[in-house]
C-alpha cells in the first residue's frame, strides 16, 4: 500500500452515510482494525495519534488550519540508510506510537510538492470526503462522479428548470 493511499483512506474515514456523519475510527477496536488493514502498527497509542492527525490533516486540506498544525506528528522523524542488494534503501524511523500518523503527514507533504492543489475536499458541500485529482487538466471536483457529481448536476438542473418555470 502506498502512503498516498494511506493518506486518502485516512482523510475519508469520516463519511456521511444516509445523511449522518460516520466515524470509521470511532473506537480503539475499529482503529486497530483500520491500522492492521493498512499494514500499520496497531497499538492504542497509534490509533489515538491517527485520530488526531486525521482531524489536523482534514483542517489543513480544507484550508481551516495552517500546516504547522501537523508538526507534532513529524517531530523527531529521521531516515536511516540501510545497505542491501548493492544499494541504499532509506527507512523511516518514527516515534513510537506515531508511525501511521507520521506517514500520513509525509504523504501529504510529498503530494503537496509533487502535485500541488490535487488533494482537495469534494465540491459537494454535504460530502465530507476528499479526492486526489489524477486527471491531466486537474478539473475533478467530486469524490465520485457517480454519487456526488450526479447529485450536484441533478440539483443544478432542478434549480434551473424551477427558475425557468417561475
Amino acid at each position: 500500500m502506498t502512503d498516498e493511499k494511506l493518506l486518502l483512506d485516512l482523510l475519508n474515514t469520516t463519511p456521511v452515510l444516509d445523511g449522518a456523519p460516520h466515524d470509521e475510527l470511532a473506537d480503539a477496536d475499529l482503529g486497530r482494525e483500520w491500522l492492521a488493514a493498512h499494514g500499520q502498527p496497531t497499538s492504542t497509542q497509534e490509533w489515538r495519534a491517527l485520530v488526531d492527525v486525521r482531524a489536523a490533516l482534514q483542517d489543513v486540506v480544507r484550508g481551516d488550519a495552517q500546516p504547522e498544525a501537523l508538526a507534532p506528528f513529524v517531530e523527531g522523524l529521521s531516515y536511516r540508510a540501510v545497505f542491501d542488494d548493492g544499494g541504499i534503501r532509506w527507512d523511516l524511523d518514527t516515534a513510537s506510537g506515531r508511525a501511521a500518523a507520521s506517514r500520513a503527514v509525509l504523504a501529504w507533504d510529498t503530494l503537496r510538492h509533487a502535485s500541488p492543489g490535487r488533494l482537495r475536499p469534494c465540491a459537494n458541500p454535504e460530502c465530507r470526503l476528499f479526492l486526489i485529482d489524477h486527471s491531466k487538466p486537474n478539473t475533478a471536483r467530486w469524490c465520485s462522479m457517480a454519487v456526488c457529481g450526479n447529485r450536484m448536476k441533478a440539483r443544478r438542473h432542478y434549480q434551473r428548470t424551477r427558475q425557468a418555470g417561475a
